[in-house]
């Protein structure tokens, strides 16, 4: 017997394929920065084109709409064509988006909509990148490999901080020209360092989605993702535009506080999956929506800055660690179907991130804030823990009493 204990077998970077860990990483990391780039914009693009707040808060939405959408397309393609031929095209379409919205300017509300279907295809690269990297690698690594390739959500980040500097420097459409000097960047070195895993694969089918779809444990996983994740996306698309028309800062410091906030966010992932482990995952996700539903919920009420802050840093912090706990669940329960529930659940957390951007523009159009934006989906924590409630129980007694990690 192989001993897995051994240096090579414990070293990502003697196992497997290092390049195209490393290029996954970088294609998903750049792929999340714009994926949100028309959240850090929204404040440029809202007083260039006289957008109303829900017409702002839709336009931000989108592109998680698409992406929820994409990310089951592009998942069935990457078993027909391969994961590197799929996250090829996903990124030539990137920058064709990019290359119009640049040279041929969106000048109208329609022609930013359909920009942010198409970066939809941006933030699909969740559905490539990571079957791509974790297929070479043996199942007692997933665990790292993954959390590498995934770490792509720093994007937003750097998005937050950078977006509104170029968007004063040299106007919001010349963004999308700049933004093309990386992307072309990424895909050369994706082109050059990545390769498909020397495995067979049977390729999902639309049937396949279904038949899991079935599964009431399947609508439960959606449904907390739907939470966390599309809390942490939705708002990190989001912020800049709350700080600004909530706290008059100007567009380059918005960005800056709303990089802080989802950067808590983005390093509260690996803490949550690493408390799962320790605690249970059912646990840490009933500490993580009782605080993000709290925050969120006073979040809405604070008057002051610092106050705000403080708020939306403990409930992106505790969305955060939500993801990490979710996606230590799922493989205890859907080990066999990773690849097709990773798709399904992806998806709703796009799907979350919609509703939560949709609602907040809404919200501020129609009663002048965000408070009741954010006290909706607060109410949405609380009926995540109530489902908690009804499937703890269930689930400890039987999946979860013949899983190897604690849930």
């Amino acid at each position: 017997m192989q001993n897995r204990n051994t240096a090579n077998d414990n070293s990502i970077w003697k196992t497997g394929h290092w390049p195209t860990l490393v290029s996954a990483f970088i294609y998903f990391d750049f792929s999340f920065m714009v994926w949100t780039v028309l959240g850090p914009l929204s404040a440029h693009i809202k007083e260039a084109l006289h957008l109303s707040d829900e017409q702002t808060g839709l336009m931000v939405a989108v592109p998680s709409l698409g992406g929820a959408g994409l990310r089951i397309a592009l998942g069935l393609l990457v078993d027909r064509i391969g994961a590197k031929n799929t996250g090829l095209l996903a990124q030539c379409i990137v920058i064709a988006g990019l290359a119009w919205a640049w040279l041929a300017g969106l000048e109208s509300f329609h022609a930013v909509l359909l920009m942010g279907f198409m970066l939809g295809f941006a933030g699909a690269s969740f559905a490539v990148a990571l079957p791509q990297a974790g297929r070479w690698y043996p199942p007692h690594m997933q665990g790292r490999v993954l959390g590498l390739a995934g770490a792509g959500n720093i994007g937003v980040v750097i998005d937050s901080l950078l977006a509104p500097r170029l968007a004063n420097a040299y106007g919001w459409h010349a963004v999308f020209g700049l933004a093309l000097i990386p992307a072309v960047v990424v895909l050369a070195v994706y082109a050059f360092a990545s390769k498909d895993a020397p495995v067979k694969v049977k390729p999902k089918r639309l049937r396949d989605y279904w038949e899991l779809f079935r599964d009431k444990d399947t609508h439960w996983f959606c449904f907390f993702y739907t939470i966390t994740f599309g809390g942490f996306a939705g708002l990190a698309a989001s912020l800049v535009m709350y700080f600004k028309s909530t706290h008059g800062l100007p567009k380059v410091q918005a960005g800056d506080w709303a990089a802080l906030c989802t950067f808590v966010g983005v390093m509260a992932r690996p803490l949550g999956g690493a408390l799962a482990d320790r605690v249970g995952g059912i646990r840490t996700l009933t500490f993580c929506y009782v605080i993000a539903g709290t925050m969120l919920a006073a979040a809405g009420q604070a008057t002051t800055l610092p106050f705000a802050l403080g708020f939306f840093m403990a409930a992106l912090a505790a969305l955060g660690a939500g993801n990490g706990a979710v996606f230590q669940l799922l493989p205890q329960r859907f080990g066999k179907e990773l690849g097709l529930m990773t798709g399904l659940v992806g998806a709703g957390g796009g799907l979350g991130a919609f509703v939560l951007a949709t609602a907040l523009g809404w919200s501020k159009g129609q009663t002048g804030s965000y408070a009741t934006g954010l006290t909706a989906f607060a109410c949405l924590c609380i009926v995540a823990l109530v489902g908690l409630t009804l499937v703890k129980k269930r689930w400890r007694t039987t999946w979860g009493a013949l899983a190897a990690a604690r849930i």
